[in-house]
């Protein structure tokens, strides 16, 4: 068995340079098992930030998925090795699965850096952000897009105008970004998402099973 731990681009190449008949695995998110070749193969894909500093993987959820029941038995063993809670994501869902995850932890970083940015303007550090910034996650955790507050929510345009008007000001190159942003809280608001009973993901169907 071979884990390959290498970028998505390299996943197809490097596989090409292991000599059969070993089983090849990739921790890619995006990538489905072709690019591994016409062999047996896996995937885990810890669905966690990893910096410089590491991980704890514990209690984690891992997409896994794998060519054939025995490939999948070993993704499903990696995953809990390390602690990893394995859930199928089958080849034609990878690719939204992984942009969702990019959404909810890449994207993140991009927003509060944005906000960092302007409020470092009025002489503030980033560190005042952090309680609100945790609070407003953890309740949209528990409850969702029910969890939205603030001006859009309320329907207060003359202060979404004032905050439009202040980073024009002050911060142009966030101008973008904002309108972004608040164009999609508008529809957030306007058109809500119905909010699903709780659930285990590893309790979906195809696409998703437990390991």
């Amino acid at each position: 068995m071979v884990l390959l731990c290498v970028p998505d681009d390299a996943i197809a190449t490097a596989a090409a340079s292991i000599e059969p008949p070993a089983v090849l695995g990739h921790c890619s998110g995006a990538c489905g098992l072709d690019v591994l070749g016409p062999r047996r193969g896996f995937s885990v894909h810890p669905l966690m930030t990893v910096t410089p500093a590491g991980a704890d993987f514990r209690g984690v959820w891992a997409a896994v998925d794998g060519s054939d029941p025995g490939a999948l038995d070993t993704a499903r063993t990696l995953a809990g090795v390390v602690g990893l809670r394995a859930v199928r994501v089958a080849d034609r869902d990878r690719v939204a699965y992984h942009a969702a995850a990019s959404i909810a932890a890449n994207y993140l970083i991009t927003v509060e850096a944005a906000a960092a940015e302007l409020l470092a303007s009025a002489g503030l550090d980033r560190q005042v952000l952090v309680p609100l910034a945790r609070a407003a996650l953890e309740n949209w955790a528990r409850v969702g897009p029910a969890a939205l507050t603030g001006p859009v929510a309320r329907g207060d345009t003359g202060t979404v105008a004032r905050h439009r008007a202040a980073v024009a000001e002050r911060a142009p190159q966030l101008l973008e970004l904002l309108d972004a942003l608040v164009g999609a809280t508008r529809r957030l608001v306007t058109e809500p998402v119905p909010v699903q009973a709780a659930a285990d993901p590893a309790a979906g169907g195809e696409g998703a099973r437990d390991g």
